[in-house]
């Protein structure tokens, strides 16, 4: 009896500690509230970007790669919002802007993925790391991106107010704050 208990408990016991040190691991870095990471890149046409010139817009920082399947079906939402709220007005000022961070090892990879997926808006940035395996990208690195896609939404302050929200919960959050249009 004694020898089954510890046979069922010890596994139990293992896939927990597994569970909660992936859940810690996975944990995003930000918190809503929390002040975006600065950006200063050069962006797929060579323009300089920095991120702090988008205050005053909603922004999706969306981080993704040419090698993620999930990454490249979320793109198609992506082109959505963008059709929809591209051009929109929003009851605090501004605009709605993504900010695509290709996470890379190659950069002819992402240039052709981003073709591919009819990504158009004009903050496109590759962000070139040694290893997909540790994401140790500059960008990715401050925003402490541990996995494929990850997302944050920026209000016109740059402060984080969803990390990872759906495609629904960006339709719902945009539609709310969007001017009437009658």
């Amino acid at each position: 009896m004694k020898k089954m208990a510890i046979s069922t408990f010890v596994p139990l016991l293992a896939v927990g500690l597994y569970l909660a040190g992936r859940h810690l691991y996975f944990k995003p870095k930000f918190i809503n509230g929390a002040v975006a990471p600065a950006i200063s890149a050069t962006t797929a046409n060579g323009a300089s970007f920095e991120l702090d010139d988008l205050r005053g817009h909603f922004v999706l920082v969306d981080f993704w790669g040419s090698w993620c399947g999930p990454c490249r079906m979320e793109n198609r939402n992506l082109v959505r919002l963008y059709e929809k709220y591209g051009q929109a007005s929003f009851s605090e000022g501004g605009r709605f802007d993504i900010v695509s961070i290709g996470v890379e090892e190659k950069e002819s990879a992402w240039r052709q993925a981003m073709v591919k997926d009819g990504l158009t808006w004009p903050y496109q940035i590759v962000d070139l790391t040694g290893s997909l395996r540790f994401f140790d990208s500059p960008i990715a690195r401050s925003y402490g991106v541990k996995a494929l896609p990850t997302s944050f939404l920026l209000n016109q302050k740059g402060e984080i107010i969803g990390v990872n929200l759906t495609f629904e919960e960006l339709d719902r959050l945009l539609s709310r704050h969007q001017l009437s249009l009658n």
